[in-house]
């Protein structure tokens, strides 16, 4: 498999060949299930759970009958901390919980392995050569978005610490940056066009042996 490598101005520099075990990998019925299964774990392990409402047993008050059982004319009612009135308690309440899901390594890496070729082979993984900027500008990174034709939603992924390539991002709202350790599986499919330094290929395959 051979991936186009650019610099940052757009200008083709040729190919470069990477594995065919995590840039061309099958993507059958079967991985494909396996995709959605990752994708479902890491939504839910970023929830956080925490969401908390009373219900009738913990709102405060409500220890005697509003009014008699009969004669008023009006329905009956216990107490005032019941799920009909106001400030009552809540039905079925949310409390704290855990959402985690847990996903073996294999199957995270498997799944990330199929969205990567799929992307390879529509052509949306660029190899860049590297990304300098001379200063942590915004202009900056907006001219080699403009330069390599990044698009809507593209990701660069770098090896490395880039300060300033980092911060010239930040008020992109189409474009986002990476650390080749931090790369997954959501940020990838949502990504457009994904653009590699060649510091982060070479790091990622041999992380990925």
């Amino acid at each position: 498999m051979e991936l186009k490598v650019i610099n940052t101005d757009g200008k083709d520099l040729g190919k470069v060949t990477v594995s065919d075990e995590i840039f061309n990998a099958d993507f059958s019925s079967e991985k494909q299930t396996l995709v959605h299964q990752v994708i479902v774990a890491q939504l839910a392990n970023k929830r956080q759970g925490t969401k908390s409402t009373l219900t009738r047993t913990e709102v405060s008050g409500g220890g005697i009958k509003p009014w008699r059982q009969k004669g008023t004319g009006r329905a009956r009612q216990g107490s005032i901390r019941s799920p009909q009135w106001r400030h009552g308690g809540v039905v079925f309440a949310p409390k704290p919980r855990d959402f985690s899901k847990k996903i073996n390594k294999k199957m995270r890496k498997q799944a990330l392995y199929c969205i990567l070729s799929e992307k390879a082979n529509s052509g949306e993984i660029i190899v860049l050569d590297k990304l300098e900027l001379a200063e942590p500008k915004t202009r900056l990174m907006a001219t080699v978005c403009k330069n390599v034709d990044a698009g809507a939603k593209a990701l660069f992924v770098i090896g490395s610490e880039n300060a300033n390539a980092i911060i010239a991002t930040r008020n992109l709202p189409e474009t986002s940056i990476c650390d080749v350790t931090l790369i997954n599986l959501y940020d990838v499919i949502r990504a457009g066009k994904i653009f590699l330094t060649k510091e982060a290929l070479e790091k990622f395959e041999e992380a990925n042996k």
